[in-house]
């Protein structure tokens, strides 16, 4: 490995071009998201934060309803085809939301945009938890440590590159146009999943060998409901269930702090976007100037369950500063770093905890905790933010109650990463008299 590229980035020569693809797949993943985004939240404000509150509550119901669908799609059919029906599927909701506001435009109004709300929170969740399973399934333990985070960095550059778009197309072309411009963008991600899950290595270089494209003749089979069943039943994917819960929680506190705060300053819609495209702006910025700096290496070089520790870390000092500030520039500061390390260093490394899953877990149990049990931790979150504001408690009250929870988070991260390590390392042993298996183990 000494070409700079590869030495800089830890990735070998013959890996450069999948790993570039996968990080131009989440980057088209990122704008078709981001470009909608900020409008997504000023729609949701409309009706109020205990509306909000409310649409959570919506968003969970529907991510339990969507998932058996999901489940039967995986059991029945190859895994590519699933895989471009979902993002079709939701690729053709875009077209249709764009066909109501332009031949339609008097229906629209707040019970719309609540039905766009909880729309758009089931589209993140399912196209970003597809992404993540591609990659987990595509490449290996060793490589996901390596790869993630600079994969990372495509949907950075995504996530800055949508609400820049927005704000250039918005007036000349209308909002209605951009639904159809994130839809352009998902069938460029579906294009470079295809490519990136075909693509197999040089044969002149096995040495360094990835894991071999998916074998799309084969059905992953069982039934509709085993992702929640398989959950049930493994304490390490129960770990990574209450890992995500408390994720939810967590970002659901700064959720509503910020929407109480924007919500004060008394602006108008437009206004509202514009604050909150600008917050998404910093946010993504600094999350791009983390991944520069460590992307690739901190999992390598620390642990995975080193790295799972450091968002909580950064979650419970974020609050303490918040609950002694008490300002919007301190909440954006919580915010930015919050974000920062979330998606540049705790979500790689969250991500490479099902390399060592079955496949059928990959898409299944993962399906289940990134979209419903995601979902009921936002719903604890919000109810949990509501009754503290019921009660007349300040930030120092959510402070309180986010400090030992992040705590009991760092410890959880730390048993995730030391289990995947042991998971891995058994797997390896088992398949060593018979190389070329590829299929990760866990225990049930």
């Amino acid at each position: 490995m000494n070409h700079p590229f590869a030495k800089l980035f830890n990735i070998h020569r013959n890996e450069i071009l999948p790993v570039a693809l996968a990080a131009l797949f989440f980057f088209c993943v990122l704008t078709a998201l981001m470009v909608l985004r900020p409008a997504r939240e000023a729609l949701g404000l409309q009706g109020g934060i205990d509306t909000v509150r409310w649409l959570f509550v919506g968003t969970a119901v529907i991510t339990l309803l969507v998932n058996p669908v999901f489940g039967l799609l995986v059991s029945r059919l190859r895994r590519l085809t699933f895989i471009t029906t979902t993002y079709v599927f939701f690729g053709a909701s875009l077209v249709a939301f764009y066909l109501v506001m332009t031949l339609t435009p008097d229906v629209i109004g707040i019970t719309t945009g609540q039905i766009f709300y909880v729309w758009f929170s089931v589209f993140n969740l399912f196209v970003t938890m597809v992404f993540w399973a591609v990659m987990a399934d595509r490449f290996n333990f060793d490589q996901g440590k390596r790869f993630f985070g600079v994969i990372a960095v495509g949907g950075t550059c995504g996530a800055i590159f949508g609400p820049w778009l927005t704000s250039v197309l918005a007036e000349p072309l209308g909002t209605p146009a951009l639904l159809l411009v994130s839809t352009g963008f998902l069938a460029l991600a579906l294009l470079a999943c295809w490519a990136v899950t075909h693509l197999r290595p040089d044969s002149a270089e096995r040495k360094y060998d990835t894991r071999p494209a998916l074998e799309d003749r084969e059905l992953i089979g069982g039934s509709a409901w085993q992702g929640v069943r398989a959950v049930f039943h493994s304490r390490y994917l129960l770990g990574i269930a209450a890992y995500v819960i408390i994720l939810a929680i967590m970002a659901t506190f700064i959720y509503f702090t910020r929407l109480q705060m924007v919500a004060e300053l008394g602006e108008s819609t437009d206004q509202r976007t514009t604050l909150f495209a600008r917050i998404d702006l910093i946010t993504q910025i600094a999350t791009l100037m983390m991944q520069a700096l460590v992307a690739g290496h901190l999992m390598k070089r620390l642990g995975v369950h080193i790295t799972l520790a450091l968002l909580p870390l950064t979650a419970a000092f974020g609050f303490i500063g918040l609950a002694m500030v008490g300002s919007l520039a301190a909440l954006i500061t919580l915010e930015a770093s919050f974000r920062a390390v979330q998606r540049a260093i705790m979500r790689p490394a969250r991500e490479t905890l099902y390399t060592v899953a079955s496949r059928e877990d990959k898409y299944k149990a993962k399906a289940f905790i990134d979209t419903f049990v995601y979902r009921g931790g936002d719903v604890v979150g919000a109810q949990i933010e509501g009754l503290l504001g019921r009660l007349g408690m300040a930030l120092a009250a959510i402070a309180s109650v986010a400090v030992p929870l992040a705590l009991m988070w760092a410890l959880l991260g730390l048993w995730l990463g030391r289990t995947q390590r042991s998971i891995a390392a058994s797997a390896k042993a088992e398949a060593a008299p018979t190389a070329g298996d590829g299929h990760g183990r866990q225990p049930r």
